[in-house]
């Protein structure tokens, strides 16, 4: 029995399998066929990531790349994605955790929108409602799906979020992060940075708003204490000239 189960590990066999070479052949030929498409048309590996998703799974099964001589299933990855073997994993994942939604269709949402609806399978299992995603994800665009997904892996309601970038000297630094400090005193220490720069933002706002009503107050005063003391030398003059 020892024997035996010491060829299992995490439910996969340790013997390596017998090579296909025919098949073998076959795989890798299709692989470096959709691949070499990239430069020339950069749409068609998107088109056909559902069926080169299955051919990775299929290398890494049969332990296809031993017919190149290489050491393992990453070697091989890293060889056919020089930039991200990361994307590879993703076309895999697509094959093995959405295969209850058809071909067509995966085709139809593309390869990004899978990799979301890969996230929403892991964490419903079974109970996953492939039809009401499905919908979702033709329906909706790029990053709503992302957030609708988002928002049903964690509960939480999200908004469009974007990244600005500024220069600071670093003179200014001090000042700037004792501003973020306080206010995340003040606001709660659970509160993000850019909360907390919004709520400086804003207090700065409403002071300046503040003080342009006063302004505008205090010229208005001016402005009447003018026009009574032109009426008034007016009345004078007036009552001169009759005097007169």
């Amino acid at each position: 029995m020892i024997g035996w189960t010491s060829l299992w590990i995490n439910g996969r066999i340790l013997v390596s399998p017998e090579l296909n070479r025919r098949r073998a052949l076959v795989v890798l030929g299709k692989i470096d066929e959709i691949l070499s498409w990239e430069q020339a048309k950069e749409h068609e590996r998107d088109e056909r990531f559902v069926e080169l998703g299955e051919y990775l799974c299929e290398v890494r099964a049969g332990q296809y790349w031993r017919l190149e001589n290489l050491k393992s299933f990453d070697e091989f990855l890293e060889k056919r994605f020089p930039e991200s073997r990361r994307k590879a994993y993703y076309l895999m994942a697509i094959h093995e955790h959405l295969t209850r939604v058809p071909k067509r269709q995966l085709h139809e949402v593309g390869w990004s929108k899978a990799t979301e609806l890969i996230k929403v399978a892991r964490r419903d299992g079974g109970e996953f409602d492939c039809a009401t995603w499905l919908h979702k994800a033709k329906e909706l665009p790029k990053e709503d799906f992302k957030r609708a997904v988002e928002c049903h892996l964690t509960g939480k309601e999200t908004e469009p979020w974007e990244i600005v970038y500024f220069k600071l000297y670093k003179s200014q630094l001090p000042v700037v992060e004792q501003a973020l400090e306080t206010a995340a005193l003040m606001l709660g220490s659970d509160k993000s940075r850019g909360y907390c720069l919004e709520m400086i933002c804003a207090d700065f706002l409403a002071g300046a708003a503040l003080e342009n009503g006063r302004s505008e107050q205090d010229t208005g005063c001016r402005s009447s204490s003018s026009k009574s003391f032109v009426n008034s030398d007016r009345a004078v003059s007036a009552e001169r000239r009759q005097d007169e």
